[in-house]
């Protein structure tokens, strides 16, 4: 009678572990797909901060050489109180689709216009290597957040402005913005998405809708301007920006950041400057950007003294070369995924195609030659920002420590040292030794730049060093959201084994498949 007493009591405890096991694999199971959903909600967040910084930077282009030389009084009045569909300055003849930094009525103008394009750069460019260290210290999303809130601003002075003082200010602020927001956004879709190939398409994505703010704003600004007046552009883009931050407050509110404080310290910015394989990326990702960068301030005057280009075909120059940087975004990701070994291979042959391309710019004689190969940098440049973002990542994961703040600060300084120097240097350049000898010197730095990636073709055997995040990772999951992120890195969903009959075995067994986990884990995070 014992025996058969002992027997049910067994079964009860048994029935009652497997049903502890059950609701804790419940729980896990549920709240791994509340991370999922709240990743890819914060990809869309992102995506959105990095299509509008690149709206706003691109949207003035049709509308500053008239808005300046109306508040100079060198043309009539335009914007609200100008007539729809016009301008006092012949708005009926200005084309919607204006050239990229179109030139200017007067010298002192052409001046200002450069130095007000660069100024978002320059700041940007001084701003990174502090805001990179305080992304590593804080957190990603308070980060991206502030970066919206000062963009935010920026837009709104933007549409108020009524001097040149003031949109200085506004532009330098939109730099401020987007050292925080940009660096943030991309460290973030690091963080969220640490393993292969997701982390390439999140961060192809993302190059995708940088492209499509950069080539869509400059007729979206004109259009709106004609019609609507000059704030409208701008309050729109403001609106869109305030929408963006109160996603991202309802996803990550400030309280939810005390969590970090346990994150690791990441790697400072200035060791990474020094490692030879984040300074290889970081040149690739400057000279590659170096012809985009150069060639829109030059281009609209070559193309109208070379072929007599008129307003709509300078207006329409850039926007087909968005299609060949989607399509090289989706190919990178595709071949990343299938043979991950050969990013290194895949940035060298996009540096080969943009130096071979910005070579046959000059030879252009029509509107339809030229588009060919300002397609083809545009394709190459999405093979190098593609293949090469995802591997900086990895290259802190395997060397540092997996925070990622500093790192893309690193690579939002090379961007930016291509266009704080573009509105500035390249009409200089032109001036003094044509527009030929500039684009032969672009192409020529890019040819030459694509064997040193050769330096990368070994990163992909590199081991995770044993850095401050491994260690943590040894003392075990402290909580729920740590054993999820555990359960993701060993394949994104596997179950755990259940218990074979006795409790200690079947925790044993719990434990015995947590310390699974390889060394090489770099997505400890807290939310």
């Amino acid at each position: 009678m014992s025996e058969v007493g002992g027997a049910g009591r067994a079964r009860a405890a048994v029935a009652r572990l497997s049903e502890a096991v059950g609701e804790r694999r419940q729980r896990l199971g549920t709240a791994m797909g509340e991370a999922r959903r709240q990743r890819r909600l914060l990809l869309v967040v992102v995506c959105v901060a990095l299509l509008l910084d690149n709206m706003l930077y691109m949207v003035i282009v049709p509308i500053i050489p008239d808005y300046i030389a109306t508040m100079r009084g060198g043309g009539a009045t335009a914007g609200p109180s100008a007539p729809p569909g016009g301008n006092g300055s012949g708005g009926g003849n200005r084309s919607l689709l204006s050239a990229r930094y179109p030139p200017a009525t007067g010298g002192n103008e052409d001046v200002q216009i450069g130095v007000l394009f660069a100024s978002k750069a320059m700041l940007q460019l001084l701003v990174n290597p502090l805001s990179g260290t305080l992304i590593d210290r804080v957190g990603y999303e308070t980060p991206l957040l502030a970066g919206l809130a000062v963009m935010f601003l920026s837009t709104a002075t933007f549409a108020f402005a009524e001097n040149y003082a003031t949109l200085f200010a506004a532009r330098s602020l939109q730099g401020l913005g987007s050292a925080f927001a940009d660096t943030a956004g991309i460290a973030l879709i690091a963080d969220r998405y640490p393993e292969e190939p997701a982390r390439s398409r999140a961060l192809g994505t993302a190059l995708a809708c940088i492209s499509f703010g950069s080539l869509a704003a400059p007729p979206f600004g004109g259009v709106l301007y004609e019609f609507a007046g000059k704030r409208v552009p701008f309050l729109v883009l403001a609106c869109v920006c305030l929408l963006d931050g109160l996603l991202l407050l309802a996803l990550a509110p400030p309280g939810a950041a005390a969590a970090r404080a346990n994150m690791p310290v990441g790697t400072p910015i200035h060791r990474l400057m020094i490692d030879p394989y984040i300074a290889v990326v970081a040149g690739a990702l400057a000279t590659c950007n170096i012809p985009l960068a150069f060639l829109e301030p030059t281009i609209a005057n070559w193309m109208k003294d070379s072929m007599g280009a008129s307003e709509w075909e300078v207006g329409l120059t850039w926007l087909p070369a968005f299609f060949p940087h989607v399509l090289g975004v989706y190919v990178t990701v595709r071949l990343a995924a299938a043979y991950p070994h050969l990013q290194w291979f895949y940035g060298a042959l996009g540096m080969a195609i943009i130096g071979a391309s910005s070579c046959l710019v000059p030879a252009c004689r029509n509107f339809g030659q030229v588009i060919v190969p300002l397609c083809g940098i545009c394709f190459g440049i999405a093979l190098v920002d593609t293949a090469l973002l995802p591997t900086l990542a990895f290259l802190v994961d395997v060397r540092h420590v997996s925070v990622y703040g500093s790192v893309y600060a690193i690579a939002d300084i090379s961007y930016s040292v291509a266009y704080a120097l573009g509105p500035i240097v390249a009409g200089q350049i032109v001036h003094t030794m044509g527009f030929a000898q500039l684009n032969l010197g672009m192409g020529l730095a890019n040819v030459l730049y694509a064997p040193v990636l050769l330096l990368l073709r070994n990163v992909c055997q590199m081991k995770p060093s044993h850095s401050e995040r491994n260690i943590l990772l040894e003392e075990g999951p402290k909580g729920l959201y740590d054993t999820i992120k555990m359960e993701e890195r060993k394949g994104m969903g596997k179950s755990l084994h259940t218990a074979d009959g006795m409790e200690e075995n079947g925790v044993d067994s719990y434990r015995r498949d947590l310390a699974g986990v390889s060394e090489d884990s770099s997505d400890y995070e807290y939310s």
